[in-house]
């Protein structure tokens, strides 16, 4: 199997490494380029508040899949983390992707190395893999159908009860999935560095001093954070939750990237973030993704200014990735679409 190729990583001169001017005027900069480029800006909920602000989608990773995979720019500028512009990449081969800060990786992706996965497939052959989309191009080219949290319970109705299926890579969110649907997938042995890190004995208090707040959740949190939670679900259905809520209170149980919008569109609410446990204490800082928060606004416009870093990946590692991202898309047509779109004034 061919592995990507990521350029702009190539050895630098001295005086390009000398620090970069950065303008003032930031943000009419960004969109200035974007004209130029014909680019499209999408972002995750987790991203920084400004790079969420200045981005024309905002959504979980089922819509900006859909928004990659139906954008007639020329070039895609991803504020997400790795995996997120190589689907952009895989949807749109003849496109330009570009991401802010290569290091951008992911925890669940890190854990699911492609040679273990490929063998741990072949030791089960008579199972199908059911991907989450937290993963690897190379891993998504040895599956069989790509999921979203926002999707994986509508895809796996589809499919017949008995069917054997492998569930990769995250562990809490496919014992989750086996709870709701009565399944019996196997699951691989991984999980996210923020979800599965919250504090129980901090979620606790915090459901003493505030009784009538909601406790939400992503299906990324450990089994025993959910058996508390009024609603679990993925970004867009949190979001949906505080939405339909204002005014009220709520516990969160994710990444604390979406509280911009959650303060934006639910306007009066409170929202308390649930520390993590670090080492027997409780740490507030913890509960955001160190890999999310690697993009800023000064890097995204460098990326653009200089159209680099770019995301390449093997043609034949393209076309082995694109079917269970395509079976994805076909199966989630029912699904209506989440992502918020912004009309950016200057």
């Amino acid at each position: 199997m061919a592995f990507a190729y990521i350029s702009g990583m190539e050895t630098q001169p001295a005086s390009a490494l000398a620090t970069p001017r950065i303008p003032s005027n930031l943000e009419e900069e960004i969109a200035r380029l974007k004209a130029e480029m014909n680019a499209v800006i999408l972002a995750h909920y987790y991203q920084e508040d400004d790079l969420q602000d200045i981005a024309d989608y905002i959504g979980d990773s089922l819509e900006l899949a859909r928004r990659a995979a139906e954008t007639d720019a020329d070039v895609i500028v991803f504020c997400g983390v790795k995996f997120m512009a190589e689907g952009a990449k895989i949807l749109n081969p003849t496109k330009k992707v570009l991401l802010p800060d290569l290091r951008a990786g992911c925890s669940l992706e890190i854990s699911c190395p492609p040679q273990q996965f490929k063998a741990f497939r072949e030791a089960h052959p008579e199972h199908i893999a059911i991907t989450y989309i937290n993963c690897s191009a190379e891993i998504k080219a040895l599956s069989d159908i790509i999921v979203t949290s926002s999707n994986a319970e509508a895809i796996l109705a589809q499919l017949p009860k008995d069917q054997k299926i492998i569930f990769a890579p995250d562990k809490f969110l496919g014992g989750y999935l086996n709870k709701k649907t009565g399944r019996d997938m196997l699951l691989w042995d991984g999980s996210c560095m923020v979800h599965e890190r919250f504090s129980e004995q901090e979620l606790i208090k915090l459901k003493v001093a505030h009784p009538a707040a909601h406790v939400i959740a992503h299906p990324e949190c450990p089994e025993g954070l959910l058996t508390h939670a009024h609603h679990v679900g993925s970004t867009s259905s949190l979001l949906k939750f505080t939405e339909d809520r204002p005014g009220e209170s709520f516990i969160v149980l994710t990444e604390s990237g979406i509280l911009h919008q959650m303060q934006k569109r639910s306007p009066g609410s409170q929202f308390h973030l649930v520390p993590s446990a670090l080492d027997g204490g409780a740490c507030v800082s913890c509960n955001t993704c160190p890999f999310m928060k690697l993009n800023t606004m000064e890097k995204l416009y460098l990326c653009m200014r200089d159209q680099t870093p770019e995301l390449e990946l093997a043609p034949e590692l393209i076309v082995a990735a694109k079917k269970p991202l395509d079976r994805m898309l076909e199966m989630s047509k029912n699904i209506a679409p989440t992502a918020i779109r912004q009309t950016i004034s200057n």
